[in-house]
């Protein structure tokens, strides 16, 4: 063989395995790239580390949170939403960025209250059939404030929400808790 045809067959495959690798790190950077974005703006995975959220959701469970719907349209009634802590949880020793996990109940105007075992909503009791037991202190009605929302856990006697500190700023919101992928014994939306 002519040294310049080996010299241009290792140039050759030297050339490929770059291309190779260049490629491979690319789709990799892409990769990267992609999943930093979807969790920061679309979606993102969230453990349940507490059982204020029994029966829906308990103590362990894996969920997917998305974070575009908010952007469109405001948080409803039944929603289970994942938020920073509020200013006043803040000052009770939570850090900002820990987050906590409940159902809206009240919404922008809208009066609530619990009275005898309910939670009364425009004064009409709500039909919850998904708390773990009806609620066992009494709280006085108030008025959802503009931009706010009133959330409680669906275990009403062993949650730490609104009834305690106060009401939700809408900007805490990191998304709504849409599809539990573990366990997997009870995967499926939410």
């Amino acid at each position: 063989m002519i040294p310049q045809e080996t010299d241009v067959k290792e140039a050759s495959a030297s050339s490929k395995i770059w291309r190779s690798w260049r490629e491979n790190l690319t789709l990799v950077a892409i990769a990267l790239l992609l999943a930093v974005f979807i969790r920061t703006f679309v979606a993102e995975p969230r453990y349940i580390p507490s059982d204020s959220m029994v029966p829906t959701l308990y103590e362990g469970d894996r969920l997917v949170v998305e974070k575009l719907s908010y952007h469109f349209q405001a948080p409803a009634t039944g929603d289970i939403v994942v938020f920073q802590a509020p200013a006043e949880l803040q000052r009770r020793g939570y850090p900002k960025d820990q987050a906590f996990i409940k159902r809206v109940i009240g919404t922008p105007g809208e009066i609530l209250k619990v009275a005898d075992g309910k939670v009364y909503l425009n004064n009409q009791p709500l039909q919850e059939d998904y708390i773990a037991e009806p609620p066992n202190q009494p709280f006085p009605a108030v008025q959802v404030p503009a931009d706010e929302l009133f959330v409680m856990g669906d275990n009403r006697n062993d949650s730490n929400d609104s009834r305690y500190w106060g009401f939700l700023p809408r900007q805490n919101i990191i998304g709504r808790a849409v599809f539990r992928f573990w366990p997997l014994n009870r995967i499926g939306f939410i």
